[in-house]
């Protein structure tokens, strides 16, 4: 097992655009992060601190972005060269008119509303939106990088030469003045919704994910997983899907995942012959694939929940069916490669006891529950992670991993980094959601998606994936769905697409870029866990998460899929779902239970695609809007895995083999 020495090494090692604070600087994001906590209880409980009544929405937001920005200039270095044990010079001016600037703004609130500065400010308002639109750039290409950058200028300028665009996309043109007024001053624009769902929803998830990783959640996880799971058939990497899921189910973040569990797993895996290539996409795969777990879903479903105006456990429902085909598909592909390869699992006698396990970390389970049970029960989504939070930290105190001050101090430090980076993208995807408003060019823009797909709902869905993956490169998942919901849902749904499919598919391909090269971070980082190629990672990532390219496509044309419709029907399309992800599985590693082998050479490769296509035919499910049966579609499947099959065993008769049934 790795000491935490070395999952600290690894971290500083592989999150290289966080600067190394000096003392001074760790006080001052301590401060920070312990004003916004502050700051957000106030507002979400309706507390009232010090001045007897909770500010407005707009003040809160003010203080809670400038207070933001403050900590990415402080975190995140100008470039890759510039020096990462000190802040700069020009950063400490950077963060001194961000103080200013949004000090004006939050003590001018009731001014900016109700003498509506967003279209008429007084002449000191419009330098100053223009400096903050500058800011928000900069901050924007800290954390995002250059794509988000230049994405985000070129759409923040738009309204300056929208009516100059060909008729397609032409738009309502205003000043830069006007145009600078209205993203900083407007409930659209930068404080529209992604700042007012990561300031009022998602700020105590993030605490709580924060939460776990500092009280030795991902530990316990990772024991659990080898209890359970660590002596079966290719076990080390069973093991990291069941804690990476779980981890990532409520830390949202894959690349954190990656740094948290793959330091255990993926060494794990290589002892008992996983080649490394492998070993980094299971790692990949399963932190990846955490998000689309319930009941957590790294926070994404509160986020959806909101936008489609329906109850959290709605989306946790749906979601449940999706992400069990995703991770079973990943443990039957693991099981088939093991059993290709003749890989066991870990003796006994070195794994850890269950009973001790939960002797260890039972309080993780009553937590989880606790929160389960307010989000699902109680419906208090903002309130319930403050609240599952307060007694893990209370909790914690009692254990052996109770913290002192310097824990406490890592424990902000940590906090103030996640917000900095998820503040600073959201900021900036604000920008293009407010040049898209004031534009008109949101609805003409969801027309002009439907209108160039035509009839073809199969076109538009593939416009979408493709729009999706591209727009949520660089992107955390929470923030690409949040930009993807407002930009690319409304035109799934003009098409008369289920309204949670529609949502639930935006969230699926705007995530994909982190399993798929030539992006492929979490890949990327876990092949650096397991020092090896990042392309191989990321195409043996690609290859272990084929599925999930196939399971948007397969719930927007039957929306059983997600929980909707009879239990026969719904019954029917999990079995069959089931059924056509093992055969997929089998296909792609080579393997199939009862068969063995798929064969050699040229011949293997045939009865392989052979069983493939019968995994594409069955688990694509019938009816809905994919216009054919259950039954014919089970039939063609069925006849291509028994020709794949007759291929395998003509083989091996050719070849003298004995033919047997095998696990």
């Amino acid at each position: 097992m790795a000491s935490v020495q070395e999952d600290d090494d690894l971290e500083a090692k592989y999150a290289v655009r966080y600067r190394r604070l000096a003392r001074p600087w760790r006080i001052a994001i301590m401060m920070v992060v312990s004003t916004l906590i502050v700051l957000a209880i106030n507002q979400i409980f309706n507390l009232g601190f010090l001045i007897g009544e909770v500010m407005q929405d707009a003040r809160y937001l003010y203080i809670y972005a400038g207070l933001i920005l403050s900590m990415v200039f402080i975190y995140f270095p100008a470039t890759r060269r510039s020096a990462i044990d000190r802040v700069a010079w020009y950063d400490m001016v950077i963060i001194a008119v961000i103080a200013a600037m949004f000090s004006y703004y939050a003590w001018n609130t009731e001014r900016i509303i109700f003498e509506a500065w967003e279209y008429a400010a007084p002449d000191l308002g419009i330098w100053l939106s223009l400096a903050t639109w500058l800011v928000v750039l900069e901050a924007g290409r800290r954390t995002g990088g250059w794509p988000i950058f230049v994405i985000v200028l070129v759409c923040s300028l738009y309204p300056l030469y929208a009516d100059r665009m060909p008729d397609v996309i032409s738009g309502v043109s205003m000043g830069l003045g006007e145009a600078a007024t209205f993203h900083v001053m407007s409930e659209e624009s930068l404080f529209g919704i992604p700042m007012r769902v990561a300031a009022l929803l998602l700020f105590g998830f993030l605490l709580f994910g924060v939460s776990l990783q500092h009280t030795g959640a991902g530990s316990f996880f990772i024991n659990l997983a080898f209890a359970l799971l660590g002596k079966t058939r290719g076990g080390p990497a069973k093991v990291a899907i069941f804690s990476s899921g779980l981890m990532g189910s409520m830390s949202g973040g894959p690349v954190t995942n990656v740094l948290t569990t793959g330091p255990l797993s993926i060494p794990a895996m290589r002892r008992i012959g996983f080649s490394r290539g492998y070993a980094a996409g299971v790692e990949a795969c399963a932190s990846t694939g955490g998000v689309l777990m319930p009941p957590i879903m790294g926070a994404t479903a509160f986020v959806m929940a909101s936008f489609l105006g329906v109850n959290y456990a709605t989306v946790a429902i749906a979601a449940i069916i999706p992400s069990l085909l995703y991770f079973f598909g990943l443990f039957m592909q693991i099981d088939a490669y093991a059993a290709r390869h003749q890989l066991h699992g870990l003796p006994e006698k070195e794994l850890p006891r269950l009973g001790d396990v939960f002797k260890e970390g039972w309080y993780f389970i009553f937590v989880f529950a606790l929160l389960v049970w307010m989000l699902i029960f109680m419906q208090r989504e903002a309130r319930a992670p403050f609240y599952a939070t307060a007694l893990l930290l209370v909790i914690n105190q009692f254990t052996r991993h109770r913290w002192s001050f310097k824990e406490l101090g890592q424990y902000l430090q940590s906090i103030g980094g996640i917000l900095a980076e998820l503040g600073g993208i959201l900021a900036a995807i604000g920008l293009i959601i407010g040049a898209l408003q004031v534009t008109g060019m949101a609805g003409t823009l969801t027309n002009d998606l439907v209108y160039l797909a035509g009839d073809s709902v199969l076109i538009l869905l593939v416009m979408g994936a493709l729009t999706s993956f591209v727009l949520g490169i660089g992107m955390t998942v929470t923030a690409a769905y949040i930009f993807l919901a407002i930009i690319l849902a409304p035109a799934l749904i003009r098409a008369g697409l289920d309204p949670l499919a529609s949502h639930m598919f935006i969230m699926y391909w705007g995530m994909l870029s982190f399993i798929t090269p030539p992006v492929a971070l979490a890949a990327f980082v876990a092949a650096s866990v397991a020092k090896v190629s990042a392309m191989r990672a990321g195409f043996e990532a690609m290859r272990l998460g084929t599925i999930i390219y196939f399971i948007p496509f397969f719930f927007v044309f039957n929306p059983g899929l997600l929980m909707q419709g009879s239990v026969v029907e719904i019954f029917t399309v999990l079995v069959t779902a089931l059924l056509g992800v093992w055969l997929l599985s089998a296909a792609l590693q080579g393997y199939l239970i009862g068969i063995g082998q798929l064969g050699y050479g040229a011949i293997g490769w045939v009865a392989r695609v052979l069983v493939l296509g019968g995994g594409l035919l069955l688990a694509a499910p019938g009816g809905g809007m994919l216009g054919v049966g259950h039954g014919t579609l089970a039939a063609s499947a069925l006849t291509l895995v028994a020709l794949g099959a007759l291929i395998v065993l003509v083989q091996r008769k050719a070849t003298g083999e004995a033919l047997h049934f095998t696990l």
